[in-house]
């Protein structure tokens, strides 16, 4: 199952990529990101353990730890950290995500970007559900991140 939203922000790129690196802001607008555990950064690197919350789904959920990679000025790649972390999730599923930056006239043009493939055992309960709530839900957390971002933002002053 993919999911890709795209919004115009009035922010530079570099200033969307710190945001979403700050896991403990990012959550902020992510209702996905529940119960911060802990966050680890170690370089452009950044691995979060959380609860996550996907709408629909029964909670509580199960403890994952996803992995942020940023490449600077452009993107950040998403997956869920390797074992021996998500020793539940990496059996059940495979996430991957990113955020695009690219410069366009007023701002950034944000693409975020999500492939998540649940295994055949539970595929057919789990992804009719996030058919029908996940499109929705990724476009209110880029709405979300809009507000937020743009309310705080160095390009708008």
């Amino acid at each position: 199952m993919d999911v890709v939203v795209r919004q115009l922000m009035k922010c530079s790129p570099d200033e969307y990529l710190d945001f979403v690196m700050d896991v403990e802001r990012y959550a902020e607008v992510d209702d996905k990101i529940t119960s911060l555990s802990w966050i680890r950064r170690e370089g452009d690197v950044v691995r979060f353990r959380f609860r996550p919350a996907l709408p629909g789904l029964p909670r509580p959920m199960p403890k994952m730890v996803l992995q942020l990679t940023l490449v600077a000025g452009e993107r950040i790649d998403l997956r869920l950290a390797p074992l021996p972390m998500n020793k539940f999730g990496n059996r059940v599923m495979t996430y991957t995500g990113s955020f695009v930056c690219t410069p366009a006239d007023g701002g950034t043009l944000v693409t975020s970007s999500t492939t998540l493939e649940v295994i055949p055992a539970l595929r057919w309960l789990v992804e009719p559900i996030l058919r029908r709530t996940l499109p929705a839900n990724f476009q209110a957390e880029i709405e979300h991140a809009k507000s937020y971002i743009e309310a705080r933002s160095a390009y708008n002053s």
